[in-house]
């Protein structure tokens, strides 16, 4: 896991990230910022859910706690994005999105950045890392996990 302060992934102009008005997702962006990767787990019968709900997938309880995971996972499903989903990205393609699973937290999946040449292969089960994204000169600050294929997959699959 590292840490990035001083360069963004994204070009400047896309819509700042914020927790939903009602603060569901506030732990989740408050633990990026800290570069702490939190997910929910239900207290009382442990499961692991991500996106953030107000009750457990399984038994329906309320107010899922939020625990910290390593952000560490592997490669789910990935698309190499061509067209951009907002004019700040016109002249940012391509880029890799990830669907990344948290073998470690119940195979909880997340959507992210893949960092590094947009055409590199992107092999399914590699390992990847987060990276935290500061973003603190912004108004408000915020933080961003990306991902980054680990170096022992890179050794593993190397051509």
């Amino acid at each position: 896991m590292s840490t990035s302060t001083s360069s963004s992934y994204l070009p400047k102009g896309l819509p700042i990230p914020v927790p939903e008005l009602d603060g569901l997702s506030a732990p989740y962006w408050a633990g990026l910022r800290k570069s702490r990767l939190v997910v929910q787990r239900c207290r009382y019968c442990q499961i692991w859910q991500f996106g953030p709900e107000w009750i457990c997938h399984r038994c329906h309880t309320f107010d899922p706690e939020w625990t910290e995971v390593q952000p560490r996972g592997r490669i789910f499903s990935w698309e190499r994005v061509w067209h951009p989903s907002h004019t700040a990205l016109t002249q940012h393609g391509p880029y890799i999105a990830v669907l990344v699973e948290l073998p470690h937290a119940s195979g909880v999946r997340m959507v992210g950045n893949l960092l590094g040449d947009p055409m590199q292969d992107v092999p399914i089960g590699a390992d990847v890392e987060g990276v935290f994204e500061h973003h603190a000169e912004s108004d408000p600050p915020y933080s961003l996990l990306q991902w980054q294929v680990s170096a022992q997959t890179k050794l593993h699959f190397r051509p």
